[in-house]
């Protein structure tokens, strides 16, 4: 081979004077060889260079090692972070993770699914867009590939693993009316499950406490959070139109934008004294501990969700199928207290 290039698996194994079968085996499951085999495959192919296309290798399969993970928009930290982890449970385990990212849009989740599927993946790990998915072919998928949806309970898939919006709100909203003024609501037009539960369950806790709810909802729609909790912000403190001086918004990035639309407004955030509002989160994103002033919020369990998302899947692949109706894992969140509130 001396002067060729390694072009396929027959190739590497002639170079490499390791039998066709073994190299085989072993591309399929490094662990099925003896050791002293795996070092002279791994010291073979970092001689020749050579990297396996796993895509042939898996060609013929029913499924492959491929875990295909899908998020709404993987520029934003938290979905960042969650399929960092998620990542990483995979490859400890032998599988081999593909991520997706929608972008916020319907189209390109759709063509994210079906290339995934084309790669007949041993399993699925997603987090829809929601209200905007195409229903029908998130679901289609989900009925040929096992599936595990985490973060927006769409009612697809074999299980759910997220977070319990109503103990988490609860949560928040009495620590606000233990420590100052009663939150009001701090909203956009929902783009997925999670925001009408996070409104229902503040709706629920300030009734519960015997306080009339303040629900404002702002203009925008997509996925620029920080620009619409900014634009908007703004305008409803020129107009002074905000219904109480806390305000808890529906998660931490619409926070982001609303502590910078105070900043500009030449208002003091925070709960001591000269602050003129104080502003609350939900989710507790990776951003939350560095912004001036550092935001209060509810964390959600990022490590606890990315493990039993993981796990469950793969009981799916085992073949430990559950039995019933499809469960929903709900994880409680812990109240983040810091300068903002």
């Amino acid at each position: 081979m001396a002067g060729n290039a390694i072009k396929n698996m027959v190739d590497f194994a002639e170079a490499s004077g390791i039998s066709r079968p073994t190299v085989s085996k072993y591309f399929n499951d490094a662990e099925s060889v003896r050791k002293s085999t795996r070092d002279r495959i791994e010291a073979a192919m970092e001689q020749f260079d050579y990297r396996p296309n796993f895509f042939a290798i898996n060609h013929n399969r029913k499924s492959t090692k491929t875990i295909g993970i899908v998020v709404p928009y993987l520029a934003d930290p938290f979905f960042a972070e969650i399929v960092r982890l998620l990542e990483r449970r995979c490859m400890d385990a032998g599988f081999w993770p593909i991520v997706f990212s929608a972008h916020g849009q319907k189209e390109l989740e759709n063509n994210a699914l079906a290339t995934l599927q084309s790669l007949r993946p041993s399993g699925a790990l997603i987090a829809p867009l929601g209200r905007s998915s195409d229903f029908k072919s998130v679901q289609r998928f989900s009925e040929e590939v096992p599936t595990v949806v985490f973060d927006s309970n769409v009612k697809v898939g074999q299980a759910f693993v997220g977070s319990n919006n109503m103990q988490s709100i609860g949560l928040v909203v009495d620590y606000l009316c233990r420590t100052g003024e009663p939150p009001c609501f701090f909203e956009m037009p929902p783009v997925n499950p999670n925001a009408n539960k996070r409104r229902d369950a503040y709706v629920r806790s300030m009734e519960g406490l015997g306080l009339e709810p303040k629900v404002v909802q702002v203009l925008g729609s997509g996925w620029d959070f920080e620009k619409i909790g900014l634009e908007e912000g703004k305008r409803l403190i020129s107009e002074r139109s905000l219904p109480s001086d806390t305000i808890l918004c529906s998660n931490d990035r619409l926070a982001f934008g609303l502590i910078a639309a105070a900043y500009q407004k030449g208002l003091r955030v925070g709960a001591g004294a000269g602050c003129a509002l104080r502003i609350a989160g939900v989710d507790d994103h990776p951003l939350s501990q560095f912004t001036c002033p550092p935001l209060t919020t509810v964390s959600q369990d990022y490590a606890a969700i990315s493990n039993h998302s993981v796990r469950i899947l793969f009981d799916l692949i085992n073949g430990n199928e559950h039995t019933g109706e499809r469960p929903e894992l709900l994880l409680e969140g812990t109240l983040v207290m810091r300068q903002s509130a």
